[in-house]
């Protein structure tokens, strides 16, 4: 089971198929490598597919102390993945926490960016749902620790953004909340107090996004409400920033839409290598 090293000694777990330019898959909170299977299997003919388990996540180290999880780790850990397999820039692409990882990552280095992904990014940006998104936070890190992981797979996992996975495809929905609940219960909680309850809201970074010059596809859900509001927002500053909502879509939306995903993914990927 091949695993990397971060610079502070968190060892990831990882995988990769195909060859050529080198695409970087960042999953959810909900998820891990294996969500990303219907990207890598579409992409990984033309493109070197890397995905991995964000710290936290099993078979990759689970960190004890929520201090060892924040917005600023997972940023780096995108680095320390690139680093690690020799790769001096890549197509990043995110959902939801690792789109918010992703889009960090292009703010902060952008030089190891061809490209950055933002699809279902944003929750806990807006102002007037902040606060509410911390305690959430809060309290959703509790109840995992309270309960466990299969309790709130069946709660957290049929929220309103999420039943749209349900409709379309129960038997991905099935497999989905099978593999949310096999996650780890500390990494879970920490990941929950660590990442979601204290990173920056995208509206207090405008002024460093309206300076991003790495080509942005910015994707979400037209059901997906806690990510709609803050997508706009960064459309609308982000100078090279492209925008899609995919109709009658919740939050996972590589999931719920594959297809209709890659595609939007493809052509994005297409008008990058073809600019000068």
């Amino acid at each position: 089971m091949p695993t990397l090293t971060t610079d502070d000694g968190v060892r990831l777990h990882y995988e990769e198929a195909g060859s050529g330019t080198p695409i970087v898959f960042v999953h959810e909170f909900a998820g891990d490598a294996r969500s990303w299977e219907p990207q890598v299997r579409y992409f990984s003919r033309r493109y070197r597919c890397i995905v991995y388990c964000a710290r936290g996540y099993p078979p990759s180290d689970v960190p004890e102390s929520h201090e060892r999880y924040s917005q600023e780790r997972a940023r780096d850990d995108i680095r320390a993945v690139l680093d690690a397999l020799k790769i001096e820039r890549a197509h990043v692409v995110g959902l939801s926490m690792g789109a918010n990882a992703t889009l960090h990552f292009g703010l902060t280095y952008p030089q190891r960016a061809l490209s950055l992904t933002f699809a279902g990014g944003g929750y806990g940006s807006p102002p007037a749902t902040r606060a509410k998104f911390q305690q959430d936070a809060r309290a959703n890190a509790q109840a995992i620790r309270d309960k466990g992981m299969k309790p709130f797979a069946d709660t957290y996992g049929h929220g309103p953004a999420r039943v749209q996975l349900q409709k379309k495809d129960p038997r991905g929905f099935d497999e989905y909340l099978r593999q949310l609940a096999e996650h780890s219960v500390a990494g879970a909680a920490n990941t929950m107090l660590g990442v979601q309850a204290r990173r920056p809201s995208f509206y207090d970074m405008a002024a460093e996004i309206a300076k991003l010059q790495v080509p942005l596809l910015i994707l979400a859900g037209d059901e997906d409400e806690p990510s709609i509001e803050a997508s706009l927002m960064i459309k609308r500053r982000a100078p090279r920033a492209a925008l899609a909502l995919l109709p009658n879509s919740g939050h996972g939306i590589n999931l719920e839409e594959p297809a209709l995903f890659n595609q939007l993914l493809d052509d994005f990927l297409h008008q990058v290598e073809a600019r000068p």
